[in-house]
Protein backbone atom coordinates (compact mmCIF):
# COMPACT_ATOMS: atom_id res chain seq x y z
CA UNK A 1 0.00 0.00 0.00
CA UNK A 2 1.34 3.41 -1.02
CA UNK A 3 -0.50 6.12 0.88
CA UNK A 4 -1.48 9.11 -1.30
CA UNK A 5 0.27 11.42 1.17
CA UNK A 6 3.60 9.92 0.05
CA UNK A 7 3.01 10.99 -3.55
CA UNK A 8 3.57 14.50 -4.90
CA UNK A 9 3.57 15.81 -8.47
CA UNK A 10 6.53 18.13 -8.95
CA UNK A 11 5.46 19.69 -12.25
CA UNK A 12 2.31 20.02 -14.35
CA UNK A 13 3.41 18.40 -17.60
CA UNK A 14 0.96 16.60 -19.87
CA UNK A 15 -0.13 13.10 -18.88
CA UNK A 16 2.47 10.39 -19.42
CA UNK A 17 2.42 8.14 -22.52
CA UNK A 18 4.70 9.49 -25.25
CA UNK A 19 8.07 8.02 -24.23
CA UNK A 20 9.77 4.64 -24.57
CA UNK A 21 9.80 3.82 -20.89
CA UNK A 22 9.15 5.02 -17.35
CA UNK A 23 12.28 6.03 -15.44
CA UNK A 24 12.80 5.86 -11.71
CA UNK A 25 15.61 8.22 -10.72
CA UNK A 26 17.01 6.57 -7.62
CA UNK A 27 18.91 8.87 -5.30
CA UNK A 28 18.01 8.71 -1.60
CA UNK A 29 16.35 5.27 -1.43
CA UNK A 30 19.14 2.98 -2.65
CA UNK A 31 17.34 -0.34 -2.29
CA UNK A 32 14.72 -2.58 -3.89
CA UNK A 33 12.86 -3.72 -0.76
CA UNK A 34 10.22 -1.50 0.87
CA UNK A 35 10.90 1.21 -1.69
CA UNK A 36 7.66 3.10 -2.29
CA UNK A 37 9.13 5.08 -5.19
CA UNK A 38 10.20 1.88 -6.98
CA UNK A 39 6.88 0.12 -6.48
CA UNK A 40 4.98 3.22 -7.61
CA UNK A 41 7.17 3.38 -10.74
CA UNK A 42 6.56 -0.32 -11.51
CA UNK A 43 2.82 0.17 -11.14
CA UNK A 44 2.75 3.23 -13.39
CA UNK A 45 4.91 1.50 -16.02
CA UNK A 46 2.50 -1.43 -16.03
CA UNK A 47 -0.43 0.95 -16.51
CA UNK A 48 1.32 2.57 -19.47
CA UNK A 49 2.30 -0.84 -20.92
CA UNK A 50 5.94 0.25 -20.82
CA UNK A 51 9.15 -1.05 -19.27
CA UNK A 52 10.76 0.59 -16.27
CA UNK A 53 14.36 1.78 -16.16
CA UNK A 54 16.09 2.71 -12.88
CA UNK A 55 18.91 5.24 -13.15
CA UNK A 56 21.43 6.54 -10.63
CA UNK A 57 23.79 9.49 -11.10
CA UNK A 58 27.13 9.19 -9.34
CA UNK A 59 29.06 12.42 -8.84
CA UNK A 60 32.68 12.78 -7.73
CA UNK A 61 31.98 15.80 -5.53
CA UNK A 62 29.06 14.79 -3.35
CA UNK A 63 29.11 17.28 -0.44
CA UNK A 64 31.51 16.24 2.36
CA UNK A 65 31.86 12.69 1.01
CA UNK A 66 35.13 10.75 0.80
CA UNK A 67 36.40 7.29 -0.10
CA UNK A 68 34.92 5.78 3.07
CA UNK A 69 31.41 6.87 2.06
CA UNK A 70 31.77 6.09 -1.65
CA UNK A 71 32.97 2.53 -1.03
CA UNK A 72 30.00 1.77 1.19
CA UNK A 73 27.57 3.28 -1.31
CA UNK A 74 29.03 1.46 -4.32
CA UNK A 75 28.71 -1.85 -2.47
CA UNK A 76 25.06 -1.03 -1.97
CA UNK A 77 24.50 -0.05 -5.59
CA UNK A 78 26.03 -3.33 -6.75
CA UNK A 79 23.43 -5.07 -4.58
CA UNK A 80 20.68 -2.92 -6.14
CA UNK A 81 21.79 -3.93 -9.65
CA UNK A 82 21.58 -7.63 -8.77
CA UNK A 83 18.16 -7.34 -7.15
CA UNK A 84 16.68 -5.27 -9.98
CA UNK A 85 17.96 -7.71 -12.60
CA UNK A 86 16.12 -10.50 -10.80
CA UNK A 87 12.92 -8.52 -11.27
CA UNK A 88 13.62 -7.88 -14.95
CA UNK A 89 14.40 -4.18 -14.43
CA UNK A 90 17.37 -2.50 -16.09
CA UNK A 91 19.63 -0.49 -13.79
CA UNK A 92 21.84 2.17 -15.32
CA UNK A 93 24.61 3.79 -13.32
CA UNK A 94 25.93 6.95 -14.94
CA UNK A 95 28.83 9.16 -13.95
CA UNK A 96 27.59 12.72 -13.49
CA UNK A 97 25.58 15.15 -11.39
CA UNK A 98 22.42 13.38 -10.19
CA UNK A 99 19.99 15.95 -11.61
CA UNK A 100 21.76 16.02 -14.97
CA UNK A 101 21.68 12.22 -15.17
CA UNK A 102 17.95 12.22 -14.41
CA UNK A 103 17.35 14.84 -17.10
CA UNK A 104 19.38 12.79 -19.58
CA UNK A 105 17.31 9.64 -19.14
CA UNK A 106 14.03 11.57 -18.97
CA UNK A 107 14.42 12.58 -22.65
CA UNK A 108 12.89 9.27 -23.75
CA UNK A 109 10.63 8.78 -20.73
CA UNK A 110 6.88 9.00 -20.44
CA UNK A 111 7.17 9.62 -16.72
CA UNK A 112 9.96 10.26 -14.24
CA UNK A 113 9.54 9.02 -10.67
CA UNK A 114 11.95 10.11 -7.94
CA UNK A 115 12.36 9.37 -4.26
CA UNK A 116 12.64 12.13 -1.66
CA UNK A 117 15.61 13.80 0.00
CA UNK A 118 15.49 16.51 2.65
CA UNK A 119 18.85 18.20 2.35
CA UNK A 120 19.10 21.56 0.60
CA UNK A 121 20.87 20.31 -2.50
CA UNK A 122 18.62 17.25 -2.78
CA UNK A 123 15.59 19.52 -2.95
CA UNK A 124 17.34 21.72 -5.52
CA UNK A 125 18.12 18.70 -7.71
CA UNK A 126 14.47 17.66 -7.78
CA UNK A 127 13.29 21.19 -8.50
CA UNK A 128 15.79 21.46 -11.35
CA UNK A 129 14.70 18.15 -12.89
CA UNK A 130 10.99 18.95 -12.57
CA UNK A 131 11.53 22.32 -14.26
CA UNK A 132 13.68 21.09 -17.16
CA UNK A 133 12.19 17.79 -18.30
CA UNK A 134 9.23 17.51 -20.68
CA UNK A 135 7.55 14.58 -18.94
CA UNK A 136 5.64 14.53 -15.64
CA UNK A 137 7.77 14.19 -12.50
CA UNK A 138 6.33 12.47 -9.43
CA UNK A 139 8.11 12.33 -6.08
CA UNK A 140 7.37 9.41 -3.76
CA UNK A 141 8.40 9.54 -0.11
CA UNK A 142 10.14 6.39 1.12
CA UNK A 143 12.60 7.61 3.75
CA UNK A 144 10.32 8.05 6.78
CA UNK A 145 7.48 6.07 8.30
CA UNK A 146 5.06 9.01 8.62
CA UNK A 147 5.49 11.71 5.94
CA UNK A 148 6.86 14.95 7.38
CA UNK A 149 3.93 17.14 6.32
CA UNK A 150 1.42 14.65 7.71
CA UNK A 151 3.11 14.87 11.10
CA UNK A 152 3.47 18.65 11.30
CA UNK A 153 3.42 21.84 9.25
CA UNK A 154 6.23 23.51 11.22
CA UNK A 155 9.58 22.88 12.88
CA UNK A 156 8.86 21.09 16.14
CA UNK A 157 10.46 22.24 19.37
CA UNK A 158 11.44 18.82 20.74
CA UNK A 159 10.69 15.12 20.80
CA UNK A 160 7.94 15.71 23.35
CA UNK A 161 6.06 17.98 20.93
CA UNK A 162 6.39 15.77 17.85
CA UNK A 163 5.84 12.43 19.60
CA UNK A 164 2.04 12.62 19.96
CA UNK A 165 1.72 13.91 16.40
CA UNK A 166 3.64 10.94 15.01
CA UNK A 167 1.81 8.40 17.15
CA UNK A 168 -1.51 9.84 16.03
CA UNK A 169 -0.76 8.60 12.50
CA UNK A 170 1.67 5.75 13.13
CA UNK A 171 -0.74 2.81 12.92
CA UNK A 172 -1.96 3.98 9.53
CA UNK A 173 1.57 3.97 8.09
CA UNK A 174 2.95 0.81 9.69
CA UNK A 175 1.77 -1.23 6.73
CA UNK A 176 3.77 -3.70 4.63
CA UNK A 177 4.55 -2.69 1.05
CA UNK A 178 3.73 -5.45 -1.45
CA UNK A 179 5.91 -5.83 -4.51
CA UNK A 180 4.28 -4.99 -7.83
CA UNK A 181 4.72 -7.55 -10.62
CA UNK A 182 6.83 -6.29 -13.51
CA UNK A 183 4.76 -6.89 -16.64
CA UNK A 184 7.19 -5.37 -19.16
CA UNK A 185 10.84 -6.28 -18.46
CA UNK A 186 13.48 -3.76 -19.49
CA UNK A 187 16.68 -5.82 -19.25
CA UNK A 188 17.12 -5.97 -23.02
CA UNK A 189 16.69 -2.25 -23.62
CA UNK A 190 19.72 -0.75 -25.37
CA UNK A 191 20.59 1.78 -22.67
CA UNK A 192 24.22 1.89 -21.64
CA UNK A 193 25.46 2.00 -18.06
CA UNK A 194 28.86 3.42 -17.14
CA UNK A 195 31.45 1.15 -15.58
CA UNK A 196 32.31 2.97 -12.38
CA UNK A 197 35.19 1.76 -10.26
CA UNK A 198 36.06 3.21 -6.88
CA UNK A 199 39.74 3.64 -7.73
CA UNK A 200 38.94 5.72 -10.81
CA UNK A 201 36.73 8.28 -9.10
CA UNK A 202 38.19 11.73 -8.43
CA UNK A 203 37.31 11.81 -4.75
CA UNK A 204 38.85 12.63 -1.38
CA UNK A 205 40.91 9.56 -0.41
CA UNK A 206 42.24 10.85 2.91
CA UNK A 207 39.64 8.85 4.89
CA UNK A 208 40.06 5.17 4.26
CA UNK A 209 37.53 2.43 3.61
CA UNK A 210 36.30 0.35 6.56
CA UNK A 211 36.48 -3.35 5.67
CA UNK A 212 34.31 -4.40 8.63
CA UNK A 213 31.27 -2.50 7.32
CA UNK A 214 29.86 -4.05 4.15
CA UNK A 215 27.29 -1.90 2.39
CA UNK A 216 24.07 -3.03 0.76
CA UNK A 217 20.49 -4.08 1.27
CA UNK A 218 21.33 -7.75 1.76
CA UNK A 219 23.79 -7.01 4.56
CA UNK A 220 21.36 -4.59 6.20
CA UNK A 221 18.65 -7.23 6.26
CA UNK A 222 21.05 -9.74 7.86
CA UNK A 223 21.89 -7.20 10.57
CA UNK A 224 18.20 -6.51 11.15
CA UNK A 225 17.41 -10.21 11.48
CA UNK A 226 20.30 -10.68 13.93
CA UNK A 227 19.23 -7.66 15.97
CA UNK A 228 15.62 -8.83 16.23
CA UNK A 229 16.63 -12.38 17.19
CA UNK A 230 19.47 -11.65 19.61
CA UNK A 231 19.32 -8.04 20.84
CA UNK A 232 15.85 -6.52 20.62
CA UNK A 233 14.46 -8.09 23.80
CA UNK A 234 17.22 -6.54 25.92
CA UNK A 235 17.54 -3.31 23.94
CA UNK A 236 15.84 -1.12 26.54
CA UNK A 237 18.23 -2.27 29.27
CA UNK A 238 21.47 -2.38 27.26
CA UNK A 239 21.14 0.34 24.62
CA UNK A 240 23.06 3.02 26.58
CA UNK A 241 26.04 0.84 27.52
CA UNK A 242 28.97 1.79 25.22
CA UNK A 243 30.85 -1.46 25.82
CA UNK A 244 27.87 -3.62 24.87
CA UNK A 245 27.03 -4.57 21.28
CA UNK A 246 23.37 -3.83 21.93
CA UNK A 247 22.54 -1.47 19.08
CA UNK A 248 21.24 -2.42 15.66
CA UNK A 249 24.21 -0.91 13.74
CA UNK A 250 21.73 0.02 11.00
CA UNK A 251 22.30 3.78 10.94
CA UNK A 252 24.79 3.69 8.01
CA UNK A 253 22.28 1.65 6.00
CA UNK A 254 19.48 4.08 6.82
CA UNK A 255 21.73 6.95 5.80
CA UNK A 256 22.27 5.52 2.31
CA UNK A 257 18.69 4.31 1.99
CA UNK A 258 19.89 0.71 1.84
CA UNK A 259 17.15 -0.33 4.24
CA UNK A 260 13.75 1.19 4.86
CA UNK A 261 12.78 2.62 8.25
CA UNK A 262 9.37 1.07 7.64
CA UNK A 263 10.86 -2.40 7.22
CA UNK A 264 12.80 -1.96 10.45
CA UNK A 265 9.77 -0.57 12.31
CA UNK A 266 7.58 -3.50 11.29
CA UNK A 267 10.23 -5.94 12.54
CA UNK A 268 10.81 -4.13 15.86
CA UNK A 269 7.40 -2.62 16.69
CA UNK A 270 7.05 -4.58 19.92
CA UNK A 271 9.91 -2.59 21.50
CA UNK A 272 8.71 0.94 22.23
CA UNK A 273 12.18 2.23 23.12
CA UNK A 274 13.56 1.24 19.75
CA UNK A 275 10.54 2.71 17.94
CA UNK A 276 11.14 5.95 19.86
CA UNK A 277 14.67 6.15 18.44
CA UNK A 278 13.86 4.89 14.95
CA UNK A 279 10.68 6.84 14.30
CA UNK A 280 10.16 9.70 16.77
CA UNK A 281 13.77 10.85 17.14
CA UNK A 282 14.78 10.17 13.55
CA UNK A 283 11.73 11.85 12.09
CA UNK A 284 12.18 14.83 14.40
CA UNK A 285 15.47 15.25 12.49
CA UNK A 286 13.66 15.17 9.15
CA UNK A 287 11.20 17.73 10.47
CA UNK A 288 14.07 19.97 11.56
CA UNK A 289 15.93 19.87 8.25
CA UNK A 290 12.76 20.23 6.16
CA UNK A 291 11.50 23.31 7.97
CA UNK A 292 14.88 24.94 8.79
CA UNK A 293 16.72 26.55 5.90
CA UNK A 294 20.04 27.00 7.74
CA UNK A 295 20.03 23.54 9.36
CA UNK A 296 23.80 23.16 8.92
CA UNK A 297 24.89 26.44 10.54
CA UNK A 298 25.36 27.68 14.09
CA UNK A 299 22.54 30.16 13.52
CA UNK A 300 20.01 27.31 13.29
CA UNK A 301 20.10 26.92 17.07
CA UNK A 302 17.16 28.16 19.17
CA UNK A 303 17.53 31.73 20.43
CA UNK A 304 17.86 30.74 24.09
CA UNK A 305 20.77 28.45 23.24
CA UNK A 306 22.60 31.03 21.15
CA UNK A 307 22.13 33.69 23.81
CA UNK A 308 23.41 31.56 26.69
CA UNK A 309 26.40 30.30 24.70
CA UNK A 310 27.31 33.79 23.54
CA UNK A 311 27.06 35.16 27.07
CA UNK A 312 29.66 32.59 28.18
CA UNK A 313 31.88 32.64 25.10
CA UNK A 314 34.70 34.45 26.99
CA UNK A 315 34.68 32.07 29.96
CA UNK A 316 38.06 30.59 30.82
CA UNK A 317 38.63 27.11 29.41
CA UNK A 318 40.94 24.68 31.19
CA UNK A 319 41.83 23.10 27.84
CA UNK A 320 41.67 24.37 24.28
CA UNK A 321 42.41 21.95 21.44
CA UNK A 322 42.89 22.63 17.76
CA UNK A 323 40.86 20.76 15.18
CA UNK A 324 43.98 18.77 14.26
CA UNK A 325 44.53 17.68 17.86
CA UNK A 326 40.92 16.62 18.17
CA UNK A 327 40.98 14.84 14.84
CA UNK A 328 44.03 12.84 15.94
CA UNK A 329 42.48 11.97 19.35
CA UNK A 330 45.23 13.83 21.21
CA UNK A 331 43.52 15.21 24.33
CA UNK A 332 43.98 14.67 28.07
CA UNK A 333 40.68 12.71 28.24
CA UNK A 334 41.09 8.95 27.72
CA UNK A 335 37.37 8.39 27.25
CA UNK A 336 37.08 11.09 24.62
CA UNK A 337 40.16 9.81 22.83
CA UNK A 338 38.67 6.32 22.77
CA UNK A 339 35.44 7.63 21.27
CA UNK A 340 37.30 9.59 18.61
CA UNK A 341 39.47 6.56 17.86
CA UNK A 342 36.38 4.39 17.47
CA UNK A 343 35.05 6.86 14.89
CA UNK A 344 38.34 7.06 13.01
CA UNK A 345 38.74 3.29 12.79
CA UNK A 346 35.16 2.11 12.34
CA UNK A 347 33.06 5.04 11.11
CA UNK A 348 30.80 4.41 14.09
CA UNK A 349 30.46 5.60 17.68
CA UNK A 350 28.00 4.52 20.34
CA UNK A 351 25.25 7.13 20.65
CA UNK A 352 25.91 7.91 24.32
CA UNK A 353 29.57 8.49 23.55
CA UNK A 354 28.60 10.70 20.62
CA UNK A 355 26.82 12.99 23.07
CA UNK A 356 29.81 13.11 25.41
CA UNK A 357 32.18 13.55 22.46
CA UNK A 358 30.25 16.57 21.19
CA UNK A 359 29.85 18.20 24.60
CA UNK A 360 33.60 18.08 25.17
CA UNK A 361 34.31 19.72 21.81
CA UNK A 362 32.07 22.57 22.98
CA UNK A 363 34.01 22.77 26.24
CA UNK A 364 37.46 22.66 24.62
CA UNK A 365 36.96 25.10 21.72
CA UNK A 366 37.74 28.81 21.64
CA UNK A 367 34.14 29.76 20.94
CA UNK A 368 30.72 28.07 20.58
CA UNK A 369 30.67 28.80 16.85
CA UNK A 370 34.09 27.21 16.32
CA UNK A 371 32.94 24.23 18.41
CA UNK A 372 29.84 23.81 16.24
CA UNK A 373 31.83 23.95 13.01
CA UNK A 374 34.44 21.52 14.37
CA UNK A 375 31.84 19.02 15.56
CA UNK A 376 30.02 19.09 12.24
CA UNK A 377 33.28 18.74 10.29
CA UNK A 378 34.42 15.67 12.23
CA UNK A 379 30.93 14.15 12.22
CA UNK A 380 30.50 14.46 8.46
CA UNK A 381 34.04 13.46 7.61
CA UNK A 382 34.37 10.22 9.55
CA UNK A 383 30.95 8.79 10.39
CA UNK A 384 29.44 6.49 7.78
CA UNK A 385 26.04 7.84 8.78
CA UNK A 386 27.15 11.49 8.75
CA UNK A 387 25.95 14.21 6.36
CA UNK A 388 22.23 13.60 6.73
CA UNK A 389 19.27 15.08 8.65
CA UNK A 390 19.97 12.97 11.73
CA UNK A 391 23.56 14.23 11.81
CA UNK A 392 22.54 17.88 11.60
CA UNK A 393 19.95 17.44 14.35
CA UNK A 394 22.36 15.46 16.56
CA UNK A 395 25.09 18.07 16.23
CA UNK A 396 22.53 20.79 16.91
CA UNK A 397 21.42 18.92 20.07
CA UNK A 398 24.93 19.25 21.52
CA UNK A 399 24.35 23.01 21.43
CA UNK A 400 20.74 23.04 22.72
CA UNK A 401 18.58 22.11 19.72
CA UNK A 402 15.50 20.07 20.71
CA UNK A 403 16.52 20.43 24.36
CA UNK A 404 15.73 22.80 27.24
CA UNK A 405 17.77 25.03 29.59
CA UNK A 406 19.57 23.27 32.45
CA UNK A 407 21.61 24.44 35.44
CA UNK A 408 23.95 27.31 34.53
CA UNK A 409 27.64 26.43 34.26
CA UNK A 410 30.79 28.11 32.95
CA UNK A 411 31.25 27.86 29.15
CA UNK A 412 27.96 25.97 28.70
CA UNK A 413 25.65 28.54 30.24
CA UNK A 414 22.33 26.68 30.50
CA UNK A 415 23.20 24.13 27.77
CA UNK A 416 23.10 20.52 29.02
CA UNK A 417 26.45 19.46 30.48
CA UNK A 418 28.21 16.08 30.52
CA UNK A 419 31.41 15.02 32.23
CA UNK A 420 33.70 12.02 32.68
CA UNK A 421 32.44 11.36 36.20
CA UNK A 422 28.98 10.79 34.77
CA UNK A 423 30.36 8.17 32.40
CA UNK A 424 32.15 6.42 35.26
CA UNK A 425 29.03 6.33 37.40
CA UNK A 426 26.98 4.68 34.67
CA UNK A 427 29.40 2.51 32.71
CA UNK A 428 32.56 0.43 32.94
CA UNK A 429 34.66 2.77 30.85
CA UNK A 430 37.77 0.60 31.04
CA UNK A 431 35.89 -2.12 29.19
CA UNK A 432 34.91 0.42 26.54
CA UNK A 433 38.51 1.55 26.11
CA UNK A 434 39.69 -2.04 25.84
CA UNK A 435 37.03 -2.72 23.22
CA UNK A 436 38.16 0.23 21.12
CA UNK A 437 41.88 -0.40 21.50
CA UNK A 438 41.60 -4.16 21.07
Amino acid sequence: MIQPSRIKELNNRSPASAGRYVVYWMQQSQRTQFNHALEYAVTRANELSQPLVVCFGLMDNYPDANERHYAFMLQGLADVAVQLKRRGIKFVLKHGQPDEVAIHYARDASLLVCDRGYLRFQKQWRESVAHQVKCPVVQVESDVVVPVEVTSDKAEFAARTIRPKIHKHLAGYLKPLPRARVKYPSIKLSIKSDEILLNRLKIDRSVKVIPDFQGGQSQAEKLLAHFVKHKLAAYSENRNEPSEHATSMLSPYLHFGQISPLQIALATRRNSKFIEELVVRRELSMNFVHYTENYDRFDCLPNWAKLTLQSHRRDKRAYIYSIKQLEAARTHDRYWNAAQTEMLRTGFMHNYMRMYWGKKILEWSRSPRIAYETTLYLNNRYFLDGRDPVSYANVGWIFGLHDRPWTRRPIFGTIRYMNAAGLERKFDMEVYIEKVEG
